[in-house]
């Protein structure tokens, strides 16, 4: 599996814009909610399909394929807008989001499309099952890198963890969680949930490789994930991510009512003045 050559970083900022953007004409025209989380995690995504996964083999479903497990299911239309940009899926399908019959349903169906590992509706699962999938090419002898993108909500969960101590234990260095850290959860900020923190010395003790960086800087992250998938790293790899819910609108930023609320057309444009992106 070749590495690609990363977009520049105008680039990617630029492409970024263009998946939020769709994520909230999706909301608007579906009338679906979970927007704020699901703009919070574009940089993620758009690093890691554009500037690090190999978007070949996906598309093929290949079993050499590297593996990306959205765990966070509820923020899905950010990872079918990518999926779409990048070619593993027709851009069309876009346009049946969510409706009756249609691959692209509010939460992940596995396998109705490339690109969609598993089903994600109910959260904590996905870090186990990137275990397993990573234990699994392991074993095999395959070349396959696990990347699982899940909410800091989800750190509620103590399957997350369970999984945390089995991944570093079975040294898998071809497993990395990204932890898209935008401080809210679905009723309250996730500091005053649970003692999230100190998050990174959380992985840390349980023996991974842990980084805190801005989750919307792709430039160091597109490092991290590029060093992760070149095998730099002997243990699993955990990157804390701070974000912010609503990434890229004024009106949406760090303002929880974006959880459940549905854009209105008028807001939708507004939203897409601020992008600069016209659709």
């Amino acid at each position: 599996m070749h590495m690609l050559n990363p977009l520049e970083i105008s680039d990617a900022e630029q492409l970024a814009r263009r998946i939020r953007a769709q994520i909230i004409a999706l909301s608007c025209r579906a009338k679906t909610p979970h927007l704020a989380s699901a703009l919070s995690c574009v940089d993620l995504l758009t690093t890691a399909y554009w500037n690090v996964i190999d978007p070949d083999p996906i598309r093929e479903m290949r079993p050499d394929r590297d593996r990306f497990i959205f765990s966070k299911g509820h923020a899905a239309p950010a990872l079918y807008v990518s999926l779409a940009f990048r070619g593993i899926i027709p851009e069309a399908l876009l346009e049946h989001y969510c409706e009756p019959g249609s691959p692209l349903s509010e939460q992940p169906t596995p396998h109705a499309v490339a690109g969609l590992e598993a089903a994600t509706g109910s959260l904590g699962h996905g870090l186990p099952m990137g275990v397993g999938m990573a234990l699994g090419a392991k074993i095999q002898g395959l070349p396959t890198h696990v990347f699982v993108l899940m909410s800091d909500g989800e750190c509620n969960e103590g399957s997350v963890w369970e999984a945390a101590m089995l991944a570093p234990a079975q040294n898998l260095s071809n497993l990395m969680v990204m932890v898209d850290f935008n401080k809210w959860q679905a009723t309250g900020r996730s500091r005053e949930v649970l003692a999230l923190d100190p998050l990174k010395a959380k992985f840390e003790a349980f023996g991974w490789q842990a980084f805190e960086v801005d989750g919307h800087d792709i430039g160091t992250l597109t490092q991290l994930m590029r060093d992760f998938r070149s095998g730099k790293f002997d243990r699993p790899v955990a990157l804390i991510a701070h974000t912010v819910k609503g990434k890229g609108v004024s009106f949406m930023e760090d303002d929880n009512n974006w959880h459940y609320r549905i854009p209105k057309p008028e807001e939708l444009e507004r939203a897409l003045q601020e992008l600069g992106v016209s659709l």
